[in-house]
């Protein structure tokens, strides 16, 4: 597998950087007192598309938010954030990653709603459309007691009406069109406005029609280069229907509360390939051997139904809590197992169903005079439910189902002694019961943590901090069965850890700038019991395997980022590194020194933006660039040669919002501009030996050069 050598392309990526963008910058200037907990990873970072905010606790820009960007995949908001990755080009494989670890690892939350479904491990534990998404605020790696997990959180929220008002406004409107030449086209309605001075409601509607779209250089190549027989260039198995529907009606009380009522509609369906994550040459390579069909029927559809309240009391208190139900659902139409004999007795229809129901309370109180204390305290209940069931043409019916309840409390004070000195104490709860096939037990750990920060003159922040980690055992997939194939194992235990920091962060204006910021964050997680769903059973065959414990997981690297502000210009550089190292038990000792398998390449984005104001337009080039990986043990990694490619891909764009015709905006852009050939290194990639198949090329292929545009009307 050969890839670009990194080093030679660094000195070009850093003067192209001076031509690249994506407009990452904060919307108003802010200091630690300003803001909550605001330090040297909680300063923000922030993106503007079309009311998506974006803010990563791993960089902070000072500015003004200008751009906008043609999302339509979550990786085009959030791939160039320094220690987040998104793997996955299919439109149902959309996997985020922090510094390494998976979704799985992680908090997700569309509108308080938890979104974490281990559905199935060939697709994402995540599926929304950008277009839909007012903020999206990141947490890179858990460093607090507030979020709990092992890697993070990423908390979505959804578009609301009294955002879109401008002032005076009772009703207003937005058309949009999108048309991509590799290979989509969308439209979408938003209707929005106030019933009443206390009433306002929102109505959402997204469509996306997508084709099959062809890889950079339009040519699927195998492991060795060559072009794979049968292919043409196109990514086959991605043709279906994106429908996203967001129904919203707020009431505000009084002047300090606000309940919100949310419904969500998401479907995606169509004739979907088996395996998403894997790639069209490995999908080929097994439909060939199995003589069974490419492309299966398949639709996933998720409901959320959420009830948010809002309050502020006294002078220095506030709540927000979320009660929630959201299920998902995966249907494939697996009648085409009959075309082979021999596995006829596999095809029927399959569903795999999982429900989360729960409540997310959290609230802020500021006492003390001489010395600040801010608590943030709460408590977060959630039930997980997974339902599985296969209707047969033969007549058979397989079931099976699981469920789980994680319940936590937690408290952090943030000390301020008013020289510029913070501390901030915390303290957690989780208590996780678990009814599944692998384990029926109760799993519960008091987790602390503990941070100290110190500002210099308001410009330089400094702060170091540790986190305990918890994590109970996760119920089973859902659609291979919610459990009914996996092996018991009565004596797991849960992964536990420590997340530690160092973090610098600074800005002013020096060097000519408007604003000039850099920063760096040094990591190191320890994850203690690490789990591995896919281990070794004693005493078993070579394919048996079972979820254990197999070792303690480091993670360590740090990310960078620097970015200059000068009128019209801005610019920013970022550079992060993640790397992973298994130390195994004794019984699994050969996965001794693996890495984890969505470990990515040293990583690089540049971004510059340019506004040309007497034409109204807006000029944006951003630019990622990710190391190569030699061959190595990696955890659940490709068997044969693990090694992953480098590459380099730049995005283009140039938006027009005529100050003569208000409310009107056409963008054009030109995504992976010189038509790269790659895929995502937290994507499945490389090369391994199956004992049924032969040798498997696993390479979920991204799309090659895709001219876009975009227009919209808001009224």
């Amino acid at each position: 597998m050969n890839g670009k050598p990194f080093a030679k392309c660094a000195f070009a990526l850093a003067i192209s950087s001076l031509f690249t963008s994506q407009a990452i910058y904060a919307n108003e200037k802010s200091s630690p007192k300003d803001a909550k907990n605001v330090d040297a990873t909680k300063a923000i970072e922030r993106v503007q598309v079309w009311g998506t905010e974006v803010k990563s606790s791993s960089v902070y820009m000072g500015g003004t938010a200008i751009e906008t960007k043609q999302a339509d995949h979550i990786s085009d908001l959030l791939r160039t954030i320094p220690g987040v990755d998104v793997g996955g080009a299919h439109s149902l494989n959309q996997r985020i990653t922090i510094r390494s670890m998976d979704d799985k690892d992680l908090t997700i939350t569309i509108d308080g709603a938890n979104q974490n479904t281990y559905m199935y491990h060939h697709m994402g534990n995540l599926q929304i459309h950008a277009d839909i998404l007012k903020s999206v605020d990141i947490e890179v790696g858990s460093n607090s007691v507030i979020n709990g997990g092992l890697g993070g959180a990423v908390h979505f929220e959804t578009k609301e009406a009294k955002d879109l008002l401008a002032e005076g406004e009772t009703f207003g409107g937005r058309v949009q069109g999108s048309y991509a030449g590799n290979s989509s086209s969308g439209l979408s309605f938003t209707g929005y406005g106030q019933l009443s001075d206390n009433f306002d409601f929102l109505a959402y509607y997204n469509f996306v029609d997508r084709d099959n779209y062809t890889v950079g250089g339009g040519k699927i190549l195998d492991a060795n280069g060559n072009e794979v027989p049968g292919t043409s260039g196109e990514v086959a198995g991605l043709e279906g229907e994106v429908k996203d529907a967001l129904i919203k009606f707020g009431w505000d009380l009084d002047a300090e509360q606000r309940f919100e009522v949310g419904y969500e509609s998401y479907q995606d369906k169509g004739d979907y390939s088996y395996r998403p994550d894997m790639g069209l040459a490995t999908d080929t390579a097994i439909t060939q051997s199995l003589q069974v069909p490419l492309l299966w029927p398949t639709e996933f559809t998720r409901e959320t139904l959420t009830l948010n309240y809002d309050a502020n009391w006294g002078e220095s208190s506030s709540v927000k809590a979320a009660l929630f139900a959201n299920e998902s659902e995966l249907n494939r139409d697996e009648s085409g197992w009959a075309q082979n004999p021999k596995f006829a007795g596999w095809a029927g229809d399959i569903t795999g169903t999982a429900t989360n129901t729960g409540l997310h309370v959290i609230a802020n109180s500021l006492l003390g005079e001489l010395i600040e204390h801010e608590l943030t305290y709460g408590l977060d209940v959630v039930k997980y439910k997974t339902d599985y069931r296969a209707s047969l043409l033969n007549g058979s019916v397989n079931q099976s189902k699981e469920q789980a309840v994680n319940s936590s409390a937690f408290l952090e004070d943030n000390i301020d002694f008013g020289n510029g000195f913070v501390v901030i104490p915390g303290v957690r709860y989780d208590s996780y019961d678990i009814a599944s096939a692998v384990v029926d037990n109760t799993f519960n750990q008091f987790s602390a943590a503990l941070a100290a920060q110190y500002t210099f003159a308001n410009s330089f922040i400094v702060k170091a901090s540790s986190t305990q980690l918890f994590k109970g055992p996760e119920i089973g997939e859902v659609f291979t069965g919610a459990g009914s194939r996996d092996n018991a194992n009565k004596n797991i235990a849960a992964e536990t850890g420590f997340n530690h920091e160092l973090a610098f962060a600074y800005e002013d204006g020096v060097l000519g700038a408007d604003s000039f910021t850099a920063g760096l964050t040094l990591f190191k997680t320890q994850i203690d019991d690490y789990i591995y769903d896919h281990a070794q059973l004693p005493d078993g065959g070579p394919r048996d395997t079972w979820k254990d414990n197999i070792g303690d997981m480091e993670i360590d690297g740090f990310e960078f980022y620097t970015g200059y502000a000068l009128g019209k210009l801005k610019l920013q550089l970022t550079y992060s590194v993640a790397e992973s190292e298994l130390s195994a038990f004794e019984q699994y000792s050969s996965l001794d020194g693996g890495r984890l398998d969505r470990q990515q390449g040293d990583t690089i984005s540049a971004a510059v933006d340019y506004r040309f104001t007497d034409f109204d337009l807006a000029l944006h080039w951003d630019m990622l660039m990710v190391d190569d990986l030699e061959d190595g043990l990696a955890i659940d990694g490709a068997s044969v040669d693990n090694s992953k490619m480098s590459f380099a891909v730049h995005n283009l764009s140039i938006s027009w919002q005529p100050e003569q015709l208000d409310g009107l905006s056409v963008i054009f852009g030109i995504d992976n501009v010189f038509d790269e050939f790659y895929a995502s290194q937290s994507s499945h990639t490389g090369l391994s030996n199956h004992p049924l198949f032969g040798e498997l090329y696993l390479m979920d292929y991204e799309p090659g050069r895709n001219v876009k545009a975009t227009i919209a009307y808001q009224f």
